[in-house]
């Protein structure tokens, strides 16, 4: 019988080097030696009679001379270090809702969760890119007289689409099938009818914001394409940071619900990691983080596209200090999403990070999270 070995494997592409954790159940500890084979295309781990091998994902080629820092850690396994021969191919580029939108064609905007038909077959003109949400606060630092922008709300007209970092405005006159939404002041939300999910908020009585983590845009020539609800957040919440980081340098943010509230503090580590991982012999893969995660590759030894991110969570009052500091930093970038959002994403972190060896789990006073693009 074998001894139900599983194997992590770090890939920075930026250094063409890897870190390989083998890892097997508590309760099948090998009394015998255990001998790790590298070769420059698989992985092979011996323990008296039983062998567990895995054949690497194509492009992933590893020198074995290179292999140093063998260590085994109580509760994580076998860790070591090697150098790739060349680097795995390239990251696919994101696909951001800003280059998947074009004026003059018809989209369907669906409810995330259920499915349900929001926008039917909108037409839109224009498209534009809206500035980041604090672009007031940077127009307060450079001029020298009073804001002339101060207190006015960028407004889309009939054919206009304007897309923000979190959320997109649509013009919501004349449109019989936009969610409506109660009058009162605290309560602007505006619900999926079939699940009463929130979609977004109304802005003004011609405008209403939707979430990219709540609605799922298709062209009207193809139908709905049901994704797993936790691989979409995190999904579009990567294509967020990957984005504004290679956009505006920026690499620490903020995760703020509508409700005003700092739900998150995320730093972003690099976007260069490529995971791959192998079940073994086991039934159960200690690092599989969620079961409805979309990996590019499938079989016995998964490979996928990661960010690499430090969070902090500041729900029930945690790391206030450090949460207020980041809110009066510039260089820190805040990212709205609605409460019950950012609260899933928190979620998703903290089974991510549950995950992962124990010791790859924190870094300082941080915990670590590998975000799948």
């Amino acid at each position: 019988a074998g001894m139900a070995a599983a194997f992590l494997m770090e890939i920075r592409r930026a250094t063409q080097s890897a870190l390989l954790v083998v890892r097997y159940a508590a309760a099948e500890l090998p009394s015998a030696p255990v001998e790790v084979s590298v070769c420059a295309d698989s992985l092979e781990v011996r323990s008296g009679g039983s062998c567990d091998a895995a054949a690497l994902p194509a492009g992933v080629s590893l020198a074995p001379s290179s292999c140093r820092g063998l260590r085994r850690l109580r509760g994580d396994g076998l860790h070591l270090r090697v150098r790739l021969r060349c680097p795995p191919p390239a990251a696919d580029v994101v696909f951001t809702l800003r280059e998947s939108l074009k004026p003059n064609k018809n989209y369907i905007f669906y409810c995330q969760s259920c499915g349900d038909i929001v926008v039917n077959d909108r037409t839109f003109l224009r498209v534009l890119p809206l500035p980041s949400e604090n672009w007031s606060d940077l127009v307060e630092e450079w001029c020298c007289h009073p804001d002339p922008f101060a207190r006015r709300i960028l407004h889309p007209q009939h054919g206009d689409c304007f897309v923000g970092d979190t959320f997109i405005l649509l013009n919501s006159r004349n449109e019989s099938h936009v969610p409506e939404s109660p009058k009162s002041k605290e309560n602007t939300r505006v619900i999926c009818k079939r699940c009463k999910t929130m979609l977004g908020e109304t802005v003004s009585s011609g405008t209403i914001k939707y979430y990219v983590t709540e609605v799922a845009i298709q062209s009207s020539e193809g139908g709905f394409s049901p994704t797993p609800r936790s691989q979409f957040v995190q999904s579009i919440v990567a294509q967020c940071l990957l984005e504004l980081s290679s956009a505006k340098s920026t690499f620490r943010f903020t995760i703020k619900g509508d409700n005003g509230k700092t739900y998150i503090l995320i730093w972003l580590l690099n976007s260069d990691t490529l995971l791959v991982e192998s079940l073994g012999s086991s039934s159960h893969s200690d690092f599989t983080l969620f079961g409805d995660i979309l990996t590019p590759s499938t079989g016995p030894v998964r490979s996928w596209n990661a960010l690499k991110v430090l969070y902090q969570p500041c729900i029930q009052c945690r790391n206030k200090e450090l949460a207020d500091a980041w809110e009066d930093d510039m260089g820190v970038h805040p990212l709205k999403f609605p409460s019950e959002t950012c609260l899933e994403l928190l979620l998703i972190l903290g089974l991510s990070t549950t995950s992962l060896p124990p010791s790859l789990r924190c870094m300082n006073s941080f915990q670590v999270r590998n975000s799948f693009c």
